[in-house]
């Protein structure tokens, strides 16, 4: 009997795409030799002409429909009584039709009826179960999941395999049909209860099978470019700005700019767009690291004689429609310790480090946590001054500055330090006593956070022998007292590094 020649095969439903290219008698014939030579045990074919062809080509089972748009009916499978009985002359073996509960042109019992006097066996279409069971109470030989998603709300992708199971406790005679479109999918219809299984769309629709590993390859590459470009990394301090491509820690390629002192946020912004507009496409998200304080993406300044910046500057939002990707923004001395952490000196242990620069920054990492907000702000501490000033306004190169001016040299931080190299009293003295502060804050750091290490980092920090001077007045205690300093291994890359790991992290 046709019923048990079915039982676990495999289907094949041979339905070209309307008016493509394959629409036509030929390739249909075409589909289902070739369906039936790798192994298929029945075919599907619309339409009263294509099945006749179908026919002629082989004796094989044939479920036959015809497919209609009507105006009065959302039925569409095998509509009318008419279509059945041209099914039945062409040659179908079991005629489908729509079974669902929604107002058709013939009852399902006079489908029912007709199919069987022809001496063809019936296939129910049943969107539910509900369906499935009205079906069998008028008699069809199978139930089939086809119309499963397809009568209202939004298309499922998977098949029904709930469907399966639960028509397959009304029936044994279960097709699954819908959305088959893998061999995994196939196997776990049969598993879940199915008689037999119909597959089309992935075998021989080949536009719908092609837009399918199209999606899947455009969204392959879509990932893999995300996962090979790396973050715009952006550092802005009180004396440059160092704009980065930054990739697992990092630095690919980068560019340094003078911090305009006369100019606002927006001209450097506008200067960093300039300067990476050759960068377009080695990015897919943005993070900045600033000198100030951010705080919900608003930017200011903590002390504006480090750099000048309107309260509440929108920064992130500025960032975002000049570059279009998302942004993170943080302090870059909070920055420069978690990258420090990371990928530097810290070497992932508790640490603190301190930039020693135009002016002094902090950051905490604890416990693998990176201390945000206010946190690590050393260098706006105002007990060293009595309340006067902030504790880097009388350690920083521009006190460094100062200094040498007053002792009668117009100079930068840097031409004191050289002057220090060659032995100028003068110099000496100064970075003297700007280490030994540094010094003494160091101790104070070490009694309040207790870390691993402290890092030592910045245009200041790491200039020649620096440290050295620092470690030299830090004040005598017992070995378990004393800081252990080591110099930032990331330079100055450490805040864009920093930011961009940080920026990851966070998101």
């Amino acid at each position: 009997m046709l019923r048990e020649v079915l039982e676990n095969s495999l289907i094949v439903s041979c339905q070209p795409v309307p008016g493509g290219p394959m629409d036509n008698a030929e390739m249909v014939v075409g589909f289902a030799l070739a369906a039936l030579a790798a192994g298929a045990t029945a075919l599907r074919v619309e339409s009263v002409d294509y099945l006749r062809a179908v026919r002629a080509a082989t004796t094989a089972p044939i479920v036959g429909i015809v497919k209609r748009d009507l105006t009065d009916s959302e039925v569409r499978i095998t509509p009318w009584l008419s279509d059945a009985e041209a099914l039945a002359d062409a040659g179908a073996d079991i005629i489908a039709f729509d079974a669902t509960s929604r107002p058709r042109p013939a009852s399902v019992v006079d489908l029912i009826t007709l199919i069987k006097s022809r001496g063809k066996l019936t296939m129910a279409d049943c969107a539910s179960v509900d369906d499935a069971r009205v079906a069998l109470a008028a008699g069809v030989d199978f139930v089939g999941t086809t119309l499963s998603g397809y009568v209202g709300g939004p298309e499922p992708t998977d098949p029904d395999l709930a469907l399966i199971t639960a028509m397959q406790a009304l029936t044994p005679y279960v097709i699954a049909e819908g959305r088959i479109r893998t061999i995994e999918q196939a196997a776990a219809a049969i598993e879940a209860g199915a008689y037999a299984v119909v597959v089309g769309s992935a075998i021989t629709r080949t536009e719908h099978a092609t837009s399918w590993f199209k999606a899947a390859v455009d969204t392959a590459v879509r990932h893999r470019r995300a996962q090979q470009a790396g973050t715009l990394a952006i550092d802005i301090g009180g004396t440059k700005i160092l704009a980065a491509i930054v990739h697992g820690g990092v630095v690919q390629r980068h560019a340094v700019m003078a911090t305009a002192r006369n100019a606002d946020p927006d001209r450097w912004i506008a200067g960093i767009v300039e300067e990476t507009r050759t960068w377009v496409g080695a990015f897919n998200t943005l993070a900045i690291a600033v000198t100030g304080f951010v705080d919900e993406g608003a930017w200011s300044a903590l002390n504006p004689a480090t750099l000048g910046i309107p309260e509440d500057y929108p920064l992130v939002e500025r960032l975002t429609a000049a570059f279009g990707v998302p942004v993170f923004a943080a302090n870059d001395a909070q920055s420069a310790a978690w990258g420090e952490y990371r990928y530097g000196a810290g070497e992932g242990e508790d640490v603190v480090f301190l930039t020693i620069s135009t002016g002094i920054g902090g950051g905490v990492v604890m416990h693998g946590k990176p201390l945000l907000g206010l946190g690590g702000h050393f260098g706006l501490l105002r007990l060293p001054s009595a309340g006067a000033a902030p504790f880097e306004d009388q350690v920083s190169g521009r006190w460094i500055a100062g200094e040498a001016a007053k002792a009668g040299h117009a100079v930068e931080a840097p031409a004191v330090f050289a002057a220090a190299q060659a032995g100028e009293a003068w110099a000496n003295d100064i970075l003297d006593r700007s280490a030994a502060k540094v010094a003494l804050l160091c101790h104070d750091i070490q009694l309040m956070f207790d870390p691993k290490r402290i890092v030592i980092g910045g245009g200041i920090g790491l200039a020649p022998g620096y440290l050295a001077r620092i470690e030299h007045a830090l004040p005598q205690s017992r070995p378990r007292l004393r800081p252990r300093l080591v110099a930032a291994r990331l330079g100055s890359h450490a805040g864009v590094i920093g930011v961009a790991d940080l920026g990851t992290t966070k998101r």
